[in-house]
């Protein structure tokens, strides 16, 4: 076996497990019954695409594709970091909703409960929080 054949053939086989990743992971993300599934999803996703990248930058030899590769990697961390603080804004809100509701019956449109104040938090010096009304 010559190097070029072990490596066309390590690159069909690659092809075909990402391929077949690629489609469990887009099940996933569209079937994910939680924001956070298909969050993860669509970070598997990127990570399936450098893989592609990588196999198609080996079956070329064109080594700009390791860049573009890199590139993407970047992106998607952001994107997911992203996705991750929106996800954690989103249910800090949802809890906090439901914990007005709770302790007075009512929330108003503005998400405070209608029966009770709540607590200011300000910041003082050095960035420490202190609590008051």
């Amino acid at each position: 076996m010559t190097p070029e054949l072990i490596v066309e053939t390590a690159g069909r086989f690659a092809l075909v497990v990402l391929i077949l990743a690629t489609l469990l992971t887009v099940w996933r993300a569209v079937v994910g019954p939680t924001l956070p599934d298909r969050v993860v999803a669509l970070d598997m996703l990127v990570g399936i695409v450098i893989g592609f990248i990588a196999v198609t930058a080996l079956r070329t030899g064109y080594t700009l594709y390791v860049d573009i590769a890199i590139a993407l990697g970047l992106v998607g961390f952001l994107a997911t970091v992203a996705f991750a603080r929106f996800i954690l804004v989103r249910g800090n809100a949802s809890e906090a909703a439901a914990q007005g509701a709770s302790a007075s019956g009512k929330v108003s449109a503005e998400g405070k409960s209608a029966g009770k104040k709540l607590p200011k938090t300000v910041r003082g010096a050095g960035g420490v929080k202190k609590e008051g009304r």
